[in-house]
């Protein structure tokens, strides 16, 4: 039987490459049934890297095979505390198997055996036929330097974006020939981990000439980066540090990826990068601005571009839709709704924990701080990144357009936006029910209306005034009416500087880890006055350091797609406390105290559960109507909305005054009941923090070993035998 490992559409059928454009960032043809002359001409493999880049890109999407979470509420994210509503992960009604009945576990392993670029292997194939034929090409060897040193990055990519779901994977390192008997058994974790890095610093050599003064300029910038390539190198020696595959936690791993990551910080900073500022900053303007950048932009050491060109079929068409699916619906978005876990868990305005972070029995080693929390008006003292992260009723929310054009029933000038998103209830049993979705929205958002809405990465008018979307409300090329060229930025340089925090940390340079969090929190708003917001103790006590950095990633990259990550690396759903069916004695954790939760002094999410918030109209006003302008405040004057670019706390006084008199805070059901209607609880099983293979790529490759704690289908159901922490 033909393995998936090595199956592949053979790349042998030709195509001219004249007239190929050199556009990074239009450039979408598909170049994979080529003949090698391409690679005796700079344009053809110029195109033939394009493509490499076409197909490894993180895009705007849900986790799959191809693209990592990038915030999305999808199965990664509502498995953390950003979104509420089980994911298969944390379902405790769900087990996910390898058996081919029930609930199968998510496919990245594998995909679709049958087509090269839908397959996981097979865009591993692919982008080792680019090596050796630029390899074999007649170019000028600086010339191959620059093409081979973008695309040895990518394989690197790939691989990273298995082995953090599998631990070892099969290593296909050269173009195999699509025929039964190639076979490629899975390599260790250890060897995966050394070939991704032997890439990556082969990779970072080759482009070092091109790069390593300022980077890319003009229309190429965008492309990978001597400083890409190590930034994606500390994201993985990190990954081998932590607790998820260093059980014992074996100091040499730490001073070793702090040795390296720390001499090449360097070299990253050579390329260009940066923490983005403006110098300006107010109310944590910088945090946004930087999502909304059209040229070279400092923070985004590995990024995905877009344009905004909008038509029917267009091949140059490449739109990022965040913008759409953020934005209330009398924009003509659709709304995220974040978790009244997150939204309480961000700090307050000097830097510490809100008091309330005990209900979740979270950062027990972190302050907390002096200001009062009143969750009834969240939005009060908070860290200058919430205003940025969140969206609730009194702010403004600028955008270049004007919604009435389709939006009749509410006439929106998106120059003077006004979010006022609390609801109504048309009878007073809905009112008081946390299960009730029977709320209205006021400002036409009716039944379409988020409580609480994400606004991270937002393209706001007041922070960019020259918008990167084109807005089209009546638009027939699909229902988002934004489409924006907004970066996608999957490693920003803030990353690069808490990924060697951690390693510090871990390594014992407990000074320089609090130096890197200073640096973030400087950017934040943060001041010297009172140390960036930070404790005295994080510069002697580690666990307490390891916990503000940990507190720091879920604050600083909320709804980027990187806390779930974060939270298999560090087991934080159960500590490490329990083990697979048929794990070995080595992977119990011992270092760490036995349990990474106790030991940062944070509270397991499994047996937790997260809700979500609204504010509505207070009781002495009665119900609505269900009608567009059935609300009962509808005659009731209202406050200025809050303005970021002004200063905050006379605005928000008023905004609590109003609050007060006219809306009621209401928590309402997140997660599931069961059918007696009791509350259920997030349920993360042992088995996943290392995922099986699925039932589909078992049966393609029944040579290959299954993951131990997962059953086996080739093999009667016996449990699997592969370690991947080996």
């Amino acid at each position: 039987m033909k393995k998936i490992i090595i199956k592949g559409i053979a790349i042998t059928a030709a195509l001219a490459m004249t007239g190929c454009s050199d556009s990074f960032l239009e450039e979408k043809k598909n170049y994979d049934n080529v003949n090698t002359d391409i690679y005796n001409y700079y344009s053809g493999c110029n195109g033939r890297v394009n493509d490499i880049y076409s197909w490894c890109l993180p895009a705007y999407s849900d986790q799959s095979w191809q693209y990592p979470s990038m915030g999305n509420a999808d199965i990664c994210s509502k498995s953390t505390e950003e979104y509420a509503g089980f994911s298969n992960f944390v379902n405790p009604d769900i087990e996910l198997t390898s058996t081919g009945s029930g609930t199968s576990v998510p496919d990245y392993f594998m995909n679709q055996s049958n087509n090269i670029q839908a397959s996981v292997y097979g865009r591993i194939r692919n982008i080792n036929d680019c090596i050796a034929g630029i390899e074999g090409g007649s170019l000028s060897q600086e010339e191959k330097n620059e093409f081979l040193g973008q695309v040895y990055f990518f394989r690197a990519w790939c691989y990273y974006n298995l082995v953090k779901w599998y631990g070892g994977v099969p290593l296909v390192k050269e173009v195999l020939e699509p025929v039964e008997g190639n076979y490629t058994a899975r390599s260790s974790a250890k060897e995966c981990i050394e070939f991704m890095c032997s890439d990556l610093d082969k990779a970072a050599k080759l482009l070092a000439a091109k790069t390593m003064d300022g980077g890319w300029g003009g229309s190429d910038w965008g492309k990978i980066t001597t400083g890409t390539c190590l930034a994606l190198k500390g994201r993985i020696l990190l990954m081998w540090c932590s607790p998820l595959f260093n059980r014992s936690n074996d100091q040499q791993r730490w001073t070793d990826a702090y040795k390296t990551m720390k001499a090449e910080l360097d070299s990253i900073n050579a390329c260009g990068y940066g923490l983005y500022f403006t110098g300006d900053g107010i109310n944590g303007s910088d945090f946004a601005a930087m999502f909304s950048q059209s040229g070279i932009n400092t923070e985004a050491v590995f990024v995905t571009l877009f344009n905004n060109i909008v038509g029917s079929g267009l091949d140059t068409q490449k739109n990022n839709y965040w913008e759409s699916k953020i934005r209330p619906s009398n924009t003509g978005g659709s709304g995220k709704t974040p978790s009244e876990m997150m939204v309480n868990l961000f700090p307050m305005s000097d830097g510490k924990l809100p008091e309330n972070a005990d209900t979740y029995g979270s950062y027990t080693l972190l302050e907390r701080s002096d200001s009062a929390y009143d969750e009834n008006y969240a939005f009060v003292n908070r860290d200058p990144r919430f205003y940025r992260t969140f969206a609730v009723p009194g702010f403004r929310w600028a955008y270049n357009g004007d919604a009435s054009e389709k939006l009749s029933y509410y006439p929106s000038d998106g120059k003077n936006y006004e979010l006022w998103n609390y609801v109504w209830y048309t009878s007073t049993n809905d009112a008081g029910n946390v299960e009730s979705s029977a709320h209205y929205g006021a400002d036409g958002l009716y039944n379409s209306t988020c409580g609480v809405y994400v606004r991270k990465k937002s393209d706001d008018l007041d922070v960019n005034s020259s918008p990167l979307y084109q807005y089209e409300p009546t638009s027939t090329y699909g229902a988002a009416p934004f489409f924006s060229a907004a970066q996608q930025i999957e490693l920003r340089y803030a990353e690069v500087l808490l990924n060697l925090a951690e390693v510090a940390c871990g390594a014992g340079d407990l000074d320089y880890a609090v130096e890197c969090l200073q640096y973030i929190r400087l950017r934040a708003g943060y001041t010297a006055d009172n140390n960036y917001g930070l404790q005295s103790n994080l510069n002697s006590n580690q666990a307490a350091c390891m916990s503000a950095i940990l507190y720091e990633r879920m604050i600083e990259f909320a709804y980027e797609g990187k806390r779930f990550d974060d939270c298999r690396r560090w087991m934080l759903y159960d500590g490490g406390a329990t083990l697979p069916s048929g794990a070995p004695d080595t992977w119990k954790l011992t270092g760490w105290g036995g349990n990474t939760c106790t030991w940062l002094g944070v509270k397991p999410l499994n047996g937790q559960r997260r809700e979500t918030m609204l504010w509505r109209t207070a009781d002495e006003f009665g119900v609505g109507t269900d009608t567009y302008d059935g609300d009962p405040l509808k005659n009731e004057t209202r406050c200025a909305a809050v303005d970021l670019r002004k200063e905050l706390k006379p605005q928000l006084d008023s905004l609590v005054n109003w609050y007060s008199k006219h809306l009621t805070l209401k928590i309402n059901k997140g997660d599931a009941y069961d059918s007696q209607k009791n509350e259920e609880y997030m349920n993360f099983r042992p088995k996943y923090y290392f995922l099986g293979l699925s039932y589909g790529a078992m049966q393609s490759n029944k040579d290959i070993q299954q993951t131990i704690g997962w059953e086996d289908p080739t093999r009667s159901g016996a449990m699997g035998t592969f370690d991947p922490l080996n």
